[in-house]
C-alpha cells in the first residue's frame, strides 16, 4: 500500500501518539467527527493500524518501520521514547514520582501554574488521561481520580510534538 503524503503525515502522529483515541486523533487531524476518523484509518491506514485489547488505536510494527525509515519520527524501540504534546510533557516534569503521593487534577494544574504554565482544567484532565492510556502515569480512585507517574522520570525520553 503506497501511501500520500498526507497519509503519511497521519500515520506519523498515529506512531507518535499511540495508543490513542479517535479523540485526539480527530484534534489533531482537524476532523469534524469521530466517523471521519474512523473513516481516514480504515480508508488510508488500514494495514497500518490496529485497535488494542482496550479499543485503543495503535500503529501495526511496519507503520513504525515505515515512519522510521522515512525519516519522519525515532523509533526509539531501545528506550522508553514518549512522544508528547508540550501540556504532556510538563506533567510529566510535575506529577509525583511513582512512590510519592498521588495528585488529583486540580493538584497537577496547581503545579502546573507554579511552574509557569496556564492551560485549561478540561486539557490538564485530557492531558492526564492521555498519559495513562500510554502507561506513563498510574490512576489511582479514590474520593476523586488521583495520578502519579507509574515509571521513574529519568526512565522516559520525551519528544514533544510539533501542534
Amino acid at each position: 500500500m503506497t501511501l500520500s503524503e498526507d497519509a503519511l503525515q497521519r500515520l506519523v502522529t498515529v506512531v507518535a501518539l499511540q495508543p490513542t483515541k479517535n479523540a485526539e486523533l480527530q484534534d489533531r487531524w482537524d476532523l469534524d467527527s469521530g466517523s471521519e476518523v474512523h473513516r481516514v484509518l480504515e480508508d488510508e491506514l488500514g494495514d497500518y493500524y490496529y485497535r488494542n485489547e482496550d479499543s485503543l488505536i495503535c500503529a501495526t510494527p511496519e507503520a513504525a518501520e515505515l515512519v522510521e525509515d522515512e525519516g519522519l519520527i525515532d523509533g526509539g524501540n531501545d528506550d522508553q521514547v514518549l512522544h508528547v504534546t508540550e501540556l504532556q510533557a510538563a506533567i510529566v516534569e510535575v506529577i509525583a514520582e511513582p512512590d510519592g503521593e498521588t495528585q488529583s487534577v486540580v493538584s497537577v494544574l496547581k503545579d502546573l501554574r507554579e511552574d509557569g504554565h496556564d492551560p485549561a482544567v478540561e486539557d490538564v484532565r485530557k492531558a492526564l488521561r492521555n498519559l495513562t492510556d500510554k502507561g506513563v502515569l498510574e490512576r489511582v480512585r479514590t474520593t476523586v481520580p488521583t495520578f502519579r507517574l507509574a515509571v521513574e522520570r529519568d526512565e522516559l525520553v520525551i519528544e514533544v510534538l510539533e501542534e
